[in-house]
């Protein structure tokens, strides 16, 4: 069984939102759910959430849209380089989140509990 853990990190890397979808879901479609009701300046994201609904949304609130571009896009959007560096913040944040053993081995059973798992690990990260 796998599970892909989409986040969302405030501008210290500190847990914000999660949504949990199956292993073989385009990580996309995850993201609504994890936007909804938020607001933020700008968006920071790798290619797996370059789409053009993504960025339409994006761009509808206002927000800076800073993802890497897939190479076949045709027209490539500008973005900020500087800013695009802080995207460690997240990657620092799962490599923090993968030092719980509970965590990395999915050893949860049901979705719940790993949810719960990922709730009590992001306050003992962010209270570190």
């Amino acid at each position: 069984m796998t599970t892909k853990i989409l986040a969302l990190t405030d501008a210290l890397g500190n847990l914000v939102r999660f949504e949990l979808l199956p292993g073989n879901r385009y990580d996309t479609v995850g993201v609504e759910p994890l936007i909804a009701g938020i607001e933020f300046g700008a968006l920071l994201a790798d290619k797996a959430f370059d789409s053009n609904p993504i960025i339409a949304e994006v761009d509808k609130r206002g927000a800076k849209v800073v993802i890497s571009q897939h190479p076949r896009r045709a027209q490539p959007l500008k973005i900020d380089a500087e800013m695009y560096k802080w995207r460690h913040l997240i990657e620092n944040f799962f490599g923090k989140l993968k030092e719980f053993k509970r965590i990395a081995m999915r050893v949860c059973k049901t979705d719940q509990s790993f949810a719960a798992m990922i709730h009590l690990v992001g306050a003992i990260i962010n209270s570190r």
